[in-house]
């Protein structure tokens, strides 16, 4: 994935994760950053690896729909 596409991913993570409640973002710090939970939710996404993010991204989607 190029660095774009890395970036916007990583944004629209951030974006959903803003709308998810605090229990679904420790269970998503619980799966991406399971060695520091204590890290900011931004930041978890900021360090995830490159080929963990389309299956994120589509985790938090689904969520977010999910909830509407």
């Amino acid at each position: 994935m190029n660095k774009i596409l890395q970036d916007y991913a990583r944004l629209q993570i951030k974006k959903f994760l803003s709308q998810c409640t605090e229990s679904q973002q420790f269970l998503f710090k619980r799966m991406y950053s399971h060695k520091n939970l204590t890290l900011d939710i931004d930041k978890v996404v900021d360090n995830m690896p490159e080929e963990k993010l389309d299956w994120a991204l589509n985790q938090c989607q689904r969520t977010v729909d999910h909830k509407t």
